[in-house]
């Protein structure tokens, strides 16, 4: 029996969902109607503790951190009407040359 993936594709279907909710009845749509701000300060709250836990070698909170990570990165997108697809399509745009080159690319 074979198992469904769960995709970043997913999480924006999901997102997108429950944005529309009212914000006593969804915390994404409660993030939504705070703002963009609001949003973005939580995400980089999580990237912090992302790094923490990855820097202190902790499995299983570099795991969580990394989906409370990805998870807020979708909704500051959504609020930013900026769909995965534009970010994929980026990454598949700088995946075509080596990443040193890229970077250089950026620095000019």
């Amino acid at each position: 029996m074979a198992t469904a993936t769960f995709s970043l594709t997913d999480l924006e279907t999901i997102v997108a969902e429950r944005a529309k909710a009212r914000p006593e009845e969804s915390w994404t749509a409660k993030l939504v109607a705070a703002g963009q701000e609001r949003a973005a300060k939580k995400l980089g709250e999580e990237a912090v503790e992302t790094v923490i836990a990855a820097v202190s070698n902790d499995r299983n909170g570099l795991i969580s951190e990394s989906a409370d990570l990805l998870y807020h990165l979708m909704v500051v997108l959504k609020i930013s009407d900026i769909p995965l697809q534009a970010v994929m399509d980026e990454l598949q745009r700088r995946t075509a040359q080596s990443g040193l080159s890229e970077k250089a690319s950026r620095q000019n």
